[in-house]
């Protein structure tokens, strides 16, 4: 039987000391409690179900936020089978937190909070573009104006999210070939934007393989409302597009960073240029000892467009490896720039192939247990929400000591923060004690009681 609880601690006291209570849960605190019990004084778990409408006939009792927010646990916690949102999180302070005030005198907690069919049917309910919008929908209008973020240096990316070659069952999967390389899987776009120590995923596209990382990001770009007068876009050279530059520096007053291929002009001449003027510096990055840097200007001509009446002027940050005797061409139409603020800007970018290799290594992006696509849509989305509250709470004071770390890492050297405690219901009601008070309480209480709360002291 399910029934509603309230917080109220007198409530508890009275019973506790006339012998009646129903059930008691300890609290054991645990470092992805701490992220989204942090993420929940933000006010950011709340913001879940702002962003997506529910569409749930069965099963309203529970709150559709904490169902979101169990589904984002999971994925904080690596798991990656509708099966484990139940068990996301069985702290029972935290769940108080959160807001979960149902009791179900017939369900112990460890068997989860609710049956795994719940999620299957949720799931069913939605299309895959609409959790894609969900995602997008959540960090801008929620998330980032409730943080006051707003980067003004953004890096785009694709990266492939590959399956099984050989099953041809996962819906809307495309098959293509690179560097004779014969793979099977979807495209994911995503626009990052930088934060002081780490970055958050801005806006997302998801798709087909087989699209061009332009086409797949194009109406992204044009559209994005991520994007302000005077940002800057770091691209790799999947993105290499005259018409898309011109439009991102005319329409949108936002500077693009983008490496140039080899064979094109603009790179022949912007090498040819700088070792007729040799007027090489030192490579900012001490890593990088034997190479050098020069700016090299006025490249606009080389790289024409259909329109070349419409070209915005180039400039470029030209870089020679001494010790390969190779060099490197990097673009740019913030022409204001020395050589050296280019070539910084720039080495940002592999933040994001970073992130991507995190996901995939040990946030289990690709761990798919469905092989249809509105499944796989939100198994990518709910791990991308996800990772973006392990990025924001290591920018918040009580996790900057995790700053560059990934998470298996910082789960192996946590240590606790906060005291243990228990939940006890009484009827309609539930209260908070922390172990110090409960063991106070417990030796207050007749024998007959102590009973009842015995189990608890047993977990300890």
């Amino acid at each position: 039987m399910i029934q509603i609880c309230r917080k109220d601690k007198e409530k508890v006291f009275e019973a506790i000391r006339t012998g009646k209570i129903d059930a008691a849960e300890m609290s054991f605190p645990n470092l992805i409690d701490d992220i989204i019990l942090m993420m929940k004084k933000r006010g950011l778990t709340d913001r879940l179900a702002q962003a997506l409408p529910d569409k749930r006939r069965d099963n309203s009792h529970i709150p559709f936020d904490i169902l979101l927010c169990l589904a984002v646990a999971a994925k904080l916690k690596c798991k990656t089978s509708l099966t484990d949102v139940p068990f996301a999180v069985t702290e029972a302070e935290l769940l108080a937190e959160l807001g979960w005030n149902i009791w179900d005198n017939e369900r112990n907690v460890n068997e989860g909070l609710f049956s795994e069919s719940v999620m299957r049917k949720l799931l069913a309910k939605y299309k895959s573009g609409e959790w894609v919008s969900f995602y997008n929908s959540y960090v801008q209008e929620h998330l980032m104006p409730e943080l006051n973020i707003q980067p003004c240096v953004h890096i785009l990316d694709c990266t492939k999210v590959l399956v099984n070659l050989d099953n041809g069952n996962y819906e809307n999967s495309s098959v293509v070939k690179i560097d004779g390389e014969t793979m099977r899987g979807y495209k994911l776009g995503v626009l990052r934007g930088i934060l002081d120590d780490s970055g958050i995923a801005e806006e997302i596209v998801f798709g087909t393989l087989k699209t061009h990382d332009m086409e797949q990001c194009r109406e992204m770009l044009k559209n994005t409302s991520c994007f302000h007068e005077n940002d800057i876009l770091i691209n790799d050279r999947g993105f290499l597009s005259r018409e898309m530059t011109n439009y991102l520096k005319t329409e949108r007053r936002v500077d693009t960073y983008i490496p140039a291929r080899e064979n094109m002009t603009v790179y022949q001449d912007a090498v040819r240029l700088a070792t007729a003027s040799g007027k090489w510096q030192k490579h900012p990055n001490r890593r990088r000892r034997d190479q050098e840097i020069q700016l090299v200007t006025d490249l606009g001509p080389l790289w024409e467009s259909d329109e070349p009446e419409k070209d915005v002027p180039i400039n470029a940050c030209v870089v020679h490896d001494k010790k390969a005797d190779k060099y490197f061409v990097f673009m740019t139409t913030d022409t204001g720039r020395t050589a050296r603020q280019i070539i910084n800007t720039y080495e940002l970018r592999p933040e994001i192939e970073e992130d991507f290799r995190q996901m995939k290594d040990f946030w289990k992006l690709e761990d798919f247990k469905s092989t249809k696509y509105n499944y796989i849509t939100y198994h990518i989305i709910m791990t991308l929400v996800g990772y973006l509250y392990f990025q924001i709470y290591k920018n918040l004071d009580e996790g900057k000591k995790y700053s560059g770390k990934s998470l298996p890492v910082v789960v192996k050297n946590y240590k606790e923060a906060r005291p243990k405690s228990v939940i006890i219901y009484v009827g309609q009601y539930f209260g908070i004690f922390p172990f110090l008070e409960f063991l106070q309480l417990y030796a207050e209480c007749t024998l007959e009681v102590r009973r009842l709360l015995d189990p608890i002291l047993a977990k300890v």
